[in-house]
Order: C-alpha cells, then sequence, then structure tokens
C-alpha cells in the first residue's frame, strides 16, 4: 500500500472547465488525478456510493457503512481518511461515532467535467 499522502484539492471553480472545453494544465491535472486516484479503489468507490446515495445534506454513521464491507474498522477508516484527504467528503465525531457527508459540490464539479457538449442536433 502507497504511503503517498492525498491532499485536499482547491474549490475554485476555474478547476475544471470541462474535459472538452480546454486542455488541461499541469496544476489542473495533478488536482484532478488526486481525486481520481481516490476513487479509483474499488472499496472507496463503494464507501463514497453510499455517503453521496444519502442525498444533499444526508450523512452516514461509520457504524452502517463497515458492515457492508468484509474488512477491518480500521481498514475502512482508513480509505475514508483518503477520500476526505482528496476532498469529497467530510466528517463530525459525535460521541463514539463518526458521522460522514459528500462536501457540496464535489459530485457536480466532477460531473461537469466529465460531460461533454455535443453540438445543437447531433445525438438528440
Amino acid at each position: 500500500m502507497s504511503k503517498q499522502q492525498l491532499e485536499v484539492i482547491g474549490q475554485d471553480a476555474a478547476c475544471c472547465p470541462g474535459l472538452s472545453a480546454a486542455p488541461l494544465d499541469e496544476d489542473q491535472a495533478a488536482d484532478l488525478a488526486k481525486v481520481f486516484k481516490a476513487l479509483g479503489d474499488p472499496v472507496r468507490l463503494r464507501l463514497m456510493s453510499m455517503i453521496a446515495s444519502r442525498g444533499a445534506g444526508g450523512e452516514v454513521c461509520v457504524c452502517e457503512l463497515t458492515p457492508a464491507f468484509d474488512l477491518s474498522q480500521p481498514t475502512i477508516s482508513h480509505h475514508l481518511k483518503l477520500l476526505r484527504q482528496a476532498g469529497l467528503i467530510d466528517c463530525e465525531r459525535r460521541g463514539t461515532w463518526v458521522y460522514y457527508w459528500v462536501l457540496p459540490g464535489v459530485l457536480d464539479k466532477l460531473a461537469a467535467f466529465l460531460t461533454t457538449t455535443q453540438p445543437a442536433g447531433v445525438g438528440a
């Protein structure tokens, strides 16, 4: 397992103009690569899906996430930490449990980046 740390990407709207809008510069590509690296693991992708499925403003307790996997609690915590470091989710401790939610706008930014604009009359 890599010991490389993922860093939180900036929340700058100019970060991701869209895949087909213009070529990415080096900084934009590096920022997006951190996000896609975090989502590139099947466990983290499932965790992200479970958290995001709660909808806007929804949150999920780690106690609900852990039983869905055949992994130890520390391993699940590690994957959640990487998603936090990539700027995809945030959390709050309440007593002995930690609650997670998707950061506002993160999924919309990724969707906008991956969406291509088709010329009028094409593919309709």
